[in-house]
């Protein structure tokens, strides 16, 4: 038996096979979870579909996390089919990719700033809220979201995303002391480059990755297998104790002074 037998959850933000959400997807069906999936538009859903049906119990559900009641449709659907709701994952963020390429103050608008903000930082507030009701209907949960290094250091190339990211995790703070009362926990994951189709619109970001192997402790990049894994102790009850924390998952390269 799987360590999550019997336990449900959601994740936000699968691409394709390549990307960080389906990882942790793995990870968790893998120890028994059931989950429901999430896709944005028709032109995404026939890729989330293909992956999804992989895993047993898959259920697929649109939402554009810019919209509201999109959001609270995929909970109130996930009540319904499931019955329960342990975790969620956010694994969401947009930047207009036009805004990460120049001089952070001359590249950044205010449209693309409220734009990156709403999608990579604002749903994880509004994703919680809806979640909230379900998660206490079974005496608790988990929230689980991604961020990266940029957020703290100035990383060339990340510019607007790391106003983002660094938004994300204050919201995974305050949520987790807000809800920590209800036995929700709210953590986030940081973690490494690795080849994903979001990072592939960073500029320079080959050379990121070469960077990391070579000054990171364990001199190497990140595999997707090991933030799946990570993810799988943060949302599971061996974690039960840890909230409010961002764990890095980079190989240890943010303990380097570079």
């Amino acid at each position: 038996m799987g360590m999550l037998d019997g336990r449900t959850g959601v994740i936000f933000g699968v691409a394709n096979s390549r990307s960080i959400a389906w990882a942790i997807a793995q990870s968790l069906s893998r120890e028994g979870m059931r989950l429901a999936f999430t896709y944005q538009g028709e032109r995404l859903k026939e890729g989330v579909t293909e992956l999804a049906t992989t895993l047993p119990g898959s259920l697929i559900l649109p939402c554009d996390v810019t919209i509201d009641s999109e959001i609270a449709a995929v909970f109130r659907t996930v009540d319904r089919e499931f019955g329960r709701l342990d975790t969620f994952v956010h694994s969401v963020a947009f930047a207009p990719k036009h805004e990460l390429e120049g001089p952070f103050s001359e590249t950044t608008s205010r449209e693309g700033f409220k734009l990156a903000h709403d999608i990579s930082s604002y749903s994880l507030v509004a994703m919680a809220r809806e979640a909230t009701p379900v998660f206490e209907k079974n005496g608790g949960g988990s929230i689980l979201a991604l961020t990266y290094y940029g957020s703290t250091k100035v990383i060339p190339g990340y510019n607007l995303m790391g106003l983002a990211k660094a938004s994300l995790e204050a919201g995974v703070r305050y949520l987790a002391a807000e809800l920590g009362a209800k036995n929700i926990r709210v953590n986030a994951i940081s973690a490494g480059p690795v080849n994903t189709l979001a990072a592939r619109g960073i500029r320079g970001f080959t050379t990121m990755m070469r960077h990391h192997e070579k000054l990171s402790p364990l001199h190497r990049n990140v595999e997707l297998r090991e933030v799946g894994d990570a993810a799988l102790f943060l949302v599971s009850p061996m974690a039960s104790g840890i909230t409010g924390e961002v764990m890095f998952v980079d190989c240890g390269y943010n303990i380097v002074a570079v």
